[in-house]
């Protein structure tokens, strides 16, 4: 009986717990969902509307008040102009309503059948505007001794529009008309290409580079820490400044490298090397991996000096090459952190932007999908095809990151 007691209110206590942790979890969840998931869904959202940077806002009716005619003596004639027009050149808006006062001491000549005046109150109720809709609607007036005397402007009245319109990014509508135009034309899959080839070199050649930093400076040696700060200048610098320095270094008429190139005899003619195809191609890779090999080198060089010497001691006694000691000892006790840098890389080159846009802005046969996102959404003002690469891009990074952890990362035993 008191074995029953106790576990009954051992239970009690593990659900009081687990209420306390969801609830000092609740912060942490809805940041991340702040952060990460809300942006995600906009993002997944607006790739299924065709619309453009115009269409974030809701449309709404616009009015422009001006008064025509000289009004200088009493019996003066003129009109009073309203400019209505319809912000967006797509949606339709409904109901539309236009309310104003018109200043003491104007009489109203003419009437619009759409428009009705109670002393000085003006009302309009002007239907639906289609889209790009624009009129002038026009009201002839007469003044009189007040208003001469007391010079009152139209001005002085601020005219106000109501309507009912849609808002093309809130609505339930969906379509698959971005995707469609993302998949049927060519040029998407040569995007995709540029982007697969910028990637997988990039990554793996900043790999290797790293790798081969490592094992340099893996040596003790006098000066070995300057050396070491020396190899992380590239990652640590500003892009924009490294980035300038390159296109100042390969530029076809002043650039010390073509200079140097000639001087030599190599070439007889200037190498444009970030405007011509596919050598642009084969230097903004070339720029990513100088650019991000430090980060590779750290990591290797950390998970080699943690490796136990009497290995290599051991191997070296049985005769072992240094090539032997490095394939069969360095290489199976690195291969985790290599996997994951690998993966790392692959995501952030993936979505590289900065580097392109800065060297080449995606000329020359250089345009990747982050930098055709950024084409379509600012560009061209399509925020929908550019919210649908962005999806593209997503689903494939997602793909890929499945792949590498149901095959690839099996095999390390991550």
């Amino acid at each position: 009986m008191l074995g029953f007691n106790y576990t009954k209110s051992n239970g009690t206590l593990a659900k009081k717990e687990e209420r306390l942790a969801w609830v000092l979890l609740f912060p942490t969840v809805l940041i991340i969902f702040s952060i990460v998931i809300l942006p995600l869904i906009s993002i997944f959202w607006i790739s299924f509307k065709p619309i453009s940077l115009s269409d974030l806002r809701p449309p709404k009716p616009l009015i422009k008040e001006r008064l025509k005619g000289k009004l200088e003596i009493e019996g003066d004639k003129g009109e009073i102009h309203y400019r209505i027009r319809n912000s967006s050149r797509d949606q339709i808006i409904n109901n539309v309503k236009l309310l104003d006062t018109i200043p003491q001491g104007l009489k109203v000549l003419n009437l619009d059948d759409r428009c009705q005046i109670n002393q000085t109150k003006l009302s309009c109720n002007l239907g639906s505007f289609k889209g790009g809709y624009r009129e002038v609607l026009k009201l002839k007036v007469t003044s009189d001794e007040i208003f001469y005397i007391n010079k009152i402007s139209p001005k002085e009245t601020i005219p106000k529009m109501t309507g009912k319109s849609e808002n093309v990014l809130t609505n339930l509508n969906f379509s698959l008309v971005n995707f469609i135009k993302i998949f049927d034309r060519d040029e998407f899959f040569q995007v995709l290409f540029v982007t697969l080839f910028y990637t997988v070199f990039g990554t793996v050649g900043a790999l290797l580079m790293g790798l081969l930093a490592a094992l340099i400076l893996n040596a003790n040696f006098r000066g070995q820490g300057i050396f070491r700060g020396f190899f992380l200048f590239p990652y640590v610098a500003p892009v924009i400044a490294v980035a300038f320095t390159w296109v100042l270094l390969f530029d076809p008429f002043s650039g010390s490298i073509n200079a140097l190139l000639i001087q030599m005899q190599v070439i007889e003619t200037p190498i444009n090397f970030f405007g011509k195809r596919p050598l642009a191609l084969i230097m903004v890779t070339v720029f990513e991996i100088w650019r991000y090999f430090p980060l590779s080198f750290l990591f290797i060089l950390a998970r080699m000096q943690s490796i136990d010497n009497e290995m290599y001691e051991a191997a070296e006694m049985d005769g072992a090459s240094p090539f032997q000691k490095f394939w069969y000892l360095s290489i199976p006790m690195l291969l985790g952190i290599l996997s994951i840098l690998f993966l790392l890389r692959f995501i952030w080159t993936f979505n590289k932007f900065d580097d392109i846009f800065l060297l080449t802005g995606g000329n020359a046969g250089t345009r990747t999908l982050t930098v055709n996102v950024y084409e379509q959404a600012f560009a061209l003002s399509n925020i929908g095809a550019g919210a649908a690469v962005a999806v593209v891009i997503f689903i494939f990074l997602l793909l890929f990151s499945i792949l590498f952890f149901k095959f690839i990362s099996r095999e390390e035993g991550l």
